[in-house]
């Protein structure tokens, strides 16, 4: 039975997915405008630090102001409406919330939150990407070992992409490479959110008036999201990452099949099997036409010359030697898709992708020259940017991950352009998303150490 039907049966039955949101900003606000919309659920508590800001995203996107008048969390489950305050854990620990949807965008919060509601038997659906880079496949481990669903976000590149994946596996198709698009020239590495709107395209008088973040889009931009999500990709699917960093290979929709194909028949991969990210602008600044920069492809293999002719035949669009074939969505819808992935966990037990292996990982790298006494300020700063690498060279190195990367004094002079090591900095050792990582890093390193 498709999950809308079941979604329609739920209603019927007046048993709905009871849900409970952890942040109901831009993101958290999307999927909110989408659930009135959705039988079957009933979005019975949000928590954020700001419940004055969440009554006021409700109110933006539509809600009633009577259905938010909950005076408690047992009033709303009652009533059918939705009580909001600033309480995670009461959230998370309330017996009768099925799913948890993870919205702060705060990564090092998002592990205690995802862990929390592990422990009292909630699935999560978490939006906090940042945080399942850094250390998602134990989240995934801890979430198995309770019994319960962790799942990435449906609407965001990274589940899309996932998705992809698995219906070209499903098909019987060989994955030669997956991935999102993005504006992409190589100095935006060093994008601050002094410079962002430039590179953009935006006046910050425009960014003001529409009350953009500026580090937030900053870390879109100078590759750091990019990375972030890569890596749960990876993680994800079992794909591998390019040996130093994210190439994105200009090219239009029409070239991606083209691209993405070993670098002995044409392309830019090291070899088959790859995630990696195309840009929407060539080398010297000119737009794409018909780009993918808002979207997410995987590009498959036909292996026999019938599957080939089959390409042919039906005019799928490949590249010259009709072996390569790319599927894609040129468009995400973010927020207004997150249904999908609490629906999913909740009424089919199935995570919408999650980590299932440690391939890849963000490291913290300098945009500039740092010297002892210097405060990290983490994804899409003015100190650092991350850089997608192997998971076994950061192991390596001693990476930093860039989901640590926030308040962090640096300890010793680090060049601009080079990857921070646990060493270079002093580290708060007491928040549960340190030690996670650290445990994720003795837990999925140690085989793969003892093998090398």
């Amino acid at each position: 039975m498709s999950l809308h039907r079941q979604l329609q049966q739920r209603q019927a039955e007046a048993k709905p997915i009871r849900v409970g949101l952890i942040g109901a900003g831009k993101f958290g606000s999307m999927y909110l405008a989408q659930v009135p919309r959705t039988p079957g659920v009933h979005l019975a508590g949000i928590a954020d630090l700001s419940p004055a800001n969440a009554r006021a995203n409700l109110a933006r996107v539509g809600w009633p102001i009577e259905r938010t008048q909950a005076a408690s969390l047992d009033a709303a489950l009652k009533n059918g409406t939705t009580h909001v305050g600033d309480d995670w854990k009461a959230l998370v620990s309330h017996p009768a919330i099925d799913v948890v949807v993870e919205c702060t965008g705060h990564p090092i919060a998002a592990v205690e939150h995802c862990l929390a509601a592990f422990a009292h038997g909630k699935h999560v659906v978490n939006v906090t990407v940042e945080a399942d880079a850094f250390c998602g496949p134990l989240l995934a481990k801890r979430a198995a070992d309770a019994g319960v669903v962790y799942s990435l976000a449906f609407g965001d590149q990274p589940a899309l992409i996932c998705d992809l994946v698995d219906w070209a596996r499903t098909c019987g198709f060989p994955v030669v490479a997956a991935g999102r698009g993005h504006k992409w020239l190589p100095h935006f590495c060093e994008s601050t959110p002094e410079t962002v709107w430039g590179y953009y395209g935006l006046t910050p008088e425009q960014a003001a008036r529409g009350g953009l973040n500026p580090k937030m889009f900053n870390s879109f931009l100078d590759g750091s999201k990019p990375s972030i999500e890569s890596t749960a990709v990876a993680n994800a699917t079992g794909l591998s990452v390019p040996s130093d960093g994210l190439r994105y290979p200009p090219a239009s929709v029409e070239d991606i099949p083209f691209v993405t194909r070993p670098v002995e028949e044409g392309g830019v991969l090291e070899k088959k099997g790859m995630v990696e990210v195309i840009s929407s602008l060539e080398a010297n600044g000119r737009q794409i036409p018909y780009d993918i920069r808002m979207g997410v492809w995987v590009t498959v293999e036909g292996e026999t010359e019938y599957i080939r002719n089959c390409f042919e035949e039906y005019n799928a669009h490949t590249d010259p030697s009709g072996r390569y074939f790319t599927l894609y969505k040129r468009w995400h819808l973010i927020g207004l898709e997150v249904g999908m992935s609490v629906a999913s966990v909740a009424l089919r037990g199935e995570a919408t992708g999650v980590a299932t292996c440690w391939n890849a990982d963000v490291v913290a790298t300098a945009k500039r020259d740092l010297k002892p006494g210097d405060m990290l300020d983490g994804e899409g700063g003015y100190t650092v940017w991350g850089k997608l690498l192997p998971a076994e060279t950061s192991t390596r190195l001693g990476g930093l991950p860039l989901g640590l990367a926030h308040d962090v004094k640096v300890t010793r002079a680090v060049r601009k352009g080079q990857s921070l090591c646990w060493s270079d900095v002093a580290m708060d050792t007491s928040t549960p998303a340190y030690r996670l990582r650290r445990e994720m890093e003795s837990t999925f390193a140690a085989p793969r150490l003892k093998t090398a």
